[in-house]
């Protein structure tokens, strides 16, 4: 079975159940750990800009974006870091 690569890709754009418990995670994070919205939306806009971004993971450090994007204490692993 073929999969479909998809760059710049975030996983809400992928079909999927095992997606939605990604999502799940993120929700269920404690508000002191996430970003405001406005900030999460801002990086991962710089990850959908960005050539590592391979099926809503990272191809640098292998996480899905849009759970380390969430989280106040971590940053792009990029060099530069894109946020």
């Amino acid at each position: 079975m073929n999969q479909r690569v998809c760059r710049r890709c975030l996983l809400r754009e992928l079909d999927g159940e095992y997606f939605q418990s990604i999502y799940q995670y993120i929700q269920n994070l404690p508000a002191e750990w996430k970003v405001d919205k406005e900030t999460y939306a801002a990086r991962l806009e710089r990850c959908r800009e960005c050539p590592h971004l391979i099926n809503g993971m990272c191809e640098l450090c292998g996480c899905f974006v849009e759970v380390r994007a969430a989280k106040k204490k971590q940053r792009c692993p990029d060099y530069p870091a894109r946020w």
